[in-house]
């Protein structure tokens, strides 16, 4: 049990209010703020703009945050756009779906075409052997008949994979 030596520990005692921290979202400046961003994870410059416009930083401060970011190298729309590519990719998504997520962030054909040139130089750009292992991994080694074949091609180009790798990806042997 705890004893009571008469003095007021509330949260509520106006006398200890005063030598709290004050927030640190009132002190932050525009370019703290796009770091805290940057640091959980990459992000594109127009979205990061876009979120430090969200926190009611004005257009001109985010601008120049997010240009201060790229200038020390913390930001930068092709490393971006390489590492969501890769995780994209790893997650099992085609690459009509990783170049339409890529657009999405604002980003230019420099920045996607370098993602896609980083993809193939690790190997990872085997689009027809990525989606058969996908459709192994969803639906077993064999399909049976035309509707499983028709609900696995429509997986496929959901995911992002265009025809022939559909079709490449439903054949039974590689040399069909």
């Amino acid at each position: 049990m705890s004893q009571d030596d008469g003095s007021d520990r509330s949260h509520g005692d106006p006398s200890r209010a005063s030598s709290r921290k004050p927030s640190r979202r009132q002190e932050s400046t525009p370019a703290q703020r796009a770091l805290a961003l940057l640091v959980r994870r990459e992000h594109s410059r127009p979205e990061l703009t876009r979120k430090l416009l969200a926190r009611g930083i004005p257009a001109q401060d985010a601008e120049a945050a997010v240009a201060q970011m790229a200038a020390a190298g913390w930001q930068d729309d092709t490393r971006f756009a390489c590492s969501l590519a890769r995780a994209r990719a790893g997650a099992g998504y085609g690459p009509l779906r990783i170049r339409a997520e890529l657009a999405s962030h604002g980003l230019d054909d420099d920045a996607v075409a370098a993602a896609f040139a980083a993809l193939s130089q690790a190997g990872e750009d085997d689009w027809p052997t990525r989606a058969r292992e996908l459709v192994r991994r969803r639906f077993g080694p064999a399909l049976a008949g035309v509707p499983g074949r028709r609900k696995a091609a429509d997986f496929l180009l959901r995911r992002g994979y265009d025809g022939d790798c559909v079709r490449a990806a439903l054949r039974e042997a590689p040399d069909d």
